[in-house]
């Protein structure tokens, strides 16, 4: 598979791209730790089915030290009793923020309540913006067709 366009060197996407990073880059600053917002990047970019960035969150996640076991239970978080009661609350925001179009009102307020039950509200506002982030990401990358090669090298991309 070819890919429609070149993300870095389109003259309007790569200027976009330098400003989905560096809002991006404000979230990891917020106190939420690094392995969460990368759990919900692998689980929102399965849910839309960007494999760019399954291989890279998966990768990422792993050269960060977590388990082959949390990596690969994500897809089926809500079963499986390897996550924190923040890291549920998480994905669940995570999903929900995702699958807009599956639920006519939204995000569902007990899905937020319980998120609001574990971060504060400037790491609330970083779940969202990664949420957001990687949305943009996902769609970027699927509506241009960026073939997944399973190449991603960890810190490949920042």
């Amino acid at each position: 598979m070819d890919a429609r366009l070149d993300l870095f060197t389109n003259p309007v996407l790569s200027k976009f791209i330098k400003h989905v990073n560096a809002a991006a880059g404000v979230a990891l600053k917020a106190g939420v730790p690094l392995g969460t917002l990368e759990l919900m990047e692998l689980r929102i970019s399965q849910i839309n089915g960007c494999a760019v960035c399954v291989d890279m969150h998966a990768k990422e996640l792993a050269h960060h030290g977590e388990t082959s076991v949390r990596i690969n239970l994500v897809a089926t978080w809500r079963e499986a009793t390897v996550y924190t009661e923040p890291e549920r609350a998480a994905l669940a925001l995570a999903e929900a923020g995702t699958r807009l179009a599956d639920a006519a009102g939204g995000v569902p307020e007990d899905v937020w309540r319980d998120a609001a039950k574990h971060y504060d509200e400037e790491q609330l506002g970083a779940l969202v913006a990664v949420i957001a982030g990687i949305n943009t990401w996902n769609r970027l990358n699927i509506i241009t067709a960026q073939p997944a090669t399973g190449e991603y090298v960890p810190g490949q991309w920042g």
